[in-house]
């Protein structure tokens, strides 16, 4: 939060609007201004300002200030869902008069940075306070740098192999209890080892990189992706019967195709190609989460045997043909 960032100054209450514009305009903040609730939280949703100092239009203002930490939490949540790290959370400053203990104590807000200030305090202590939000919001953002490091892999931006198999044990759960659809696709890809003996290791990792690039570009919102490997990758489907998920698998194999062709630092053309096999699950059709892995594992496999650079769903593998 540094001056050249706006300030969203929501005056509900509409007391204190000049005097506050005054001392924030005069120690060389730009403010932006909102008169109500619903365009303070819109505008936060839209532009996620770094801080927003709000004067409630109720003396205690508890509703309207977990309304506005509540918006803050989802935007930062979209922000990592997303995929964009580095970015500081939103701070809020609550104005005040003769309320502040009781104001301070009660609030209890958990989306971030957060601290109450007097109407009629001097400018010095006004910067104080926003200096300390500041520092808040930069510890809030190294927080969350080393949490996504620990459970990102570095190469692809893609989840670990444990913190993709915390999350797939979540959605299994989630599925099983409220009888969703969901699928598990695993892939890796064909003739890899070729890539990193006939090249270097420089262009496999490159290939990793595209490789993990195409398969968040591939997929929804809600879906989840791993790295579990070397050149092996995982990718959960929420809410995902067999038609829609193998409307994805392809569009992954297609994603992962197109990336054949002249890489960084090859001195020849390489051919990138993925096998992947998937199974899927209702809440009530598989015994265990174990035996979904199992069955995505077998039908990789068998894509792998048919020539690879195929989808495999486990159900339409014919066990006395194998």
């Amino acid at each position: 939060m540094s001056q050249a960032d706006p300030i969203l100054f929501c005056d509900h209450r509409g007391e204190h609007s000049a005097k506050v514009l005054q001392v924030l305009e005069g120690l060389g903040y730009r403010v932006a201004s909102s008169s109500y609730l619903r365009h303070s939280l819109e505008t936060m949703m839209e532009s996620s300002p770094r801080l927003v100092i709000v004067d409630s239009l109720a003396r205690q203002g508890l509703v309207e200030v977990r309304a506005l930490d509540r918006a803050r939490q989802t935007a930062s949540e979209t922000s990592h869902e997303s995929g964009t790290n580095g970015v500081a959370p939103t701070a809020i400053l609550i104005v005040a008069d003769e309320d502040v203990p009781r104001i301070g104590g009660e609030s209890a807000l958990t989306g971030g940075p957060w601290d109450v200030i007097r109407s009629d305090a001097p400018s010095e202590e006004w910067r104080l306070r926003i200096d300390r939000l500041q520092a808040g919001c930069r510890q809030a953002v190294d927080m969350l740098d080393l949490a996504h490091r620990a459970s990102h892999d570095a190469l692809t931006g893609l989840l670990r192999k444990d913190s993709f198999q915390a999350r797939l044990s979540e959605h299994f759960s989630a599925a099983q209890r409220h009888h969703f659809e969901m699928a598990l696709v695993l892939l890796d890809l064909d003739d890899f080892g070729i890539v990193n003996k006939e090249h270097n290791h420089v262009v496999g990792d490159r290939i990793i990189q595209f490789v993990g690039e195409a398969i968040r570009h591939s997929l929804r919102t809600e879906d989840v992706a791993g790295r579990l490997g070397g050149d092996e990758f995982g990718i959960i489907l929420p809410y995902t019967g067999k038609s829609d998920s193998t409307a994805v698998v392809q569009r992954v194999r297609d994603a992962i195709a197109k990336l054949s062709g002249k890489i960084p630092g090859a001195e020849t053309d390489i051919k990138v190609a993925t096998s992947l096999g998937f199974e899927t699950y209702n809440g009530s059709d598989i015994e265990s989460l174990s035996e979904l892995r199992l069955h995505a594992e077998r039908a990789l496999r068998v894509a792998k045997e048919r020539g690879g650079s195929q989808g495999i769903y486990f159900r339409t593998i014919d066990d006395s043909a194998d």
